[in-house]
This record gives C-alpha cells, sequence and structure tokens, in this order.
C-alpha cells in the first residue's frame, strides 16, 4: 500500500516534529523525521518513492534547495512545503516547481495526511515510470526505432518498408521487444510507452 511507503519529515524545530509525527503517525503513516535536510540527505535513498514534508526556511539547506537536489537528481520523492512565513507567492513557486501541496503552520491534520496520501501515489507512479524509463534505455538503437514505429500504429510490412529490412527481421525485433520491456501484450507495451513518451528524446 502506498500508505507505508516512508514519509520524511524535516523541519529544524523539535517540538514541530515530535507534534507533526504523533499526528501523522495516527493516520497510519510510516513517519521518519530529520533535523535539517543535509541529515535527510545523509540517510536516505533517492531513488526509492516517499514524500518529504520540508521546512522552508532552515539553517543549511532550505526547503526550496533540497527541492532543487531532488529535481536534479529525478528523485521520485514527492513533496510538500510546511512553513510559518508562508505567503501566496512562495506557495505558488513551489507548486510550479512541482510540489505536490503547501501548508502553513500549524497544519490541519485531516488535510495534510490526505495530501501525504496523494502525494505518497503520485511517488509511486514516478518511481514506477523511472523503471519504465530504466527498461526503455535497455533496448537497442533498433529496437527502440521500432517501439517508435509501433507507437505510430505502423503495422510490420510497413515498419520493414520504412526501415528497409526484411518482415521477418521486424517479427524478430518485436519479440525481443516484447521479452525485454517484459510485457506479454502489445496493450501493455503501449500503456508503458505511453507513460514515458514524454520523457524521450525527440525521435
Amino acid at each position: 500500500m502506498s500508505h507505508k511507503l516512508p514519509v520524511y519529515l524535516i523541519d529544524d524545530d523539535e517540538s514541530v516534529r515530535r507534534s507533526l509525527r504523533f499526528m501523522l503517525e495516527s493516520y497510519g503513516l510510516n513517519i521518519r523525521d530529520f533535523d535539517s535536510a543535509e541529515a535527510f540527505f545523509a540517510a536516505i535513498d533517492l531513488s526509492q518513492p516517499g514524500c518529504a514534508l520540508v521546512d522552508v526556511r532552515m539553517p543549511g539547506l532550505s526547503g526550496p534547495q533540497l527541492h532543487t537536489q531532488l529535481l536534479q537528481h529525478n528523485s521520485p520523492l514527492a513533496v510538500i512545503y510546511l512553513t510559518g512565513h508562508g505567503d501566496v507567492p512562495m506557495a505558488v513557486e513551489a507548486l510550479k516547481r512541482g510540489a505536490v501541496d503547501f501548508f502553513q503552520k500549524p497544519a490541519d491534520g485531516a488535510k495534510l495526511a490526505d495530501a501525504v496520501v496523494k502525494a505518497l501515489a503520485s511517488a509511486k507512479e514516478h518511481y514506477q515510470n523511472n523503471q519504465y524509463l530504466q527498461t526503455y534505455q535497455s533496448l537497442t538503437p533498433r529496437e527502440r526505432e521500432i517501439l517508435t514505429l509501433i507507437a505510430k500504429g505502423y503495422k510490420n510490412q510497413e515498419i520493414a518498408d520504412t526501415l528497409c529490412i526484411a518482415m521477418r527481421t521486424v517479427e524478430i525485433h518485436r519479440a525481443n521487444l516484447m521479452k525485454g520491456m517484459q510485457v506479454g501484450s502489445l496493450a501493455e507495451m503501449m500503456l508503458i510507452y505511453g507513460r514515458i513518451a514524454d520523457r524521450l528524446p525527440p525521435a
């Protein structure tokens, strides 16, 4: 279940961490807390899904700086900002950068828990798409080329004519493609391709 994924609470105020942890654990969430962005980065695997509840203003790395590093690593961790000093422009900027939500302290417990559950679902999807992208990148250039043509609706003969190869060669590549993508049907392969298409370089 998504709500069993880790929720990382990063805030330099111990009393805030303690109260938020108690409140969120009462909703069945799996909380780990850190007193700084640096301690958080030293302890967690950025490639795994989860949610980061991040205080905007902290000594050392700020919440937005932490978020920037997650984006640079293409981490599937979803981000929710917490602040006692928030304003509307700050909230808008956070959301533009991909934050799931933005709460001013003290946050409403039920609304925050709902936002965390939503964030965990988003993180799980992002993680799965990262896995699909890695699978795609393991394909040969020819397999990627054929996959792109299949996605455009080309039949085997049309692919053979377009690439100037024998139709039997296309059939072999398609079989290898299904195996490489770890799918059992064309529909499943197209579903995966659709989820990563916007992250691929132009054909």
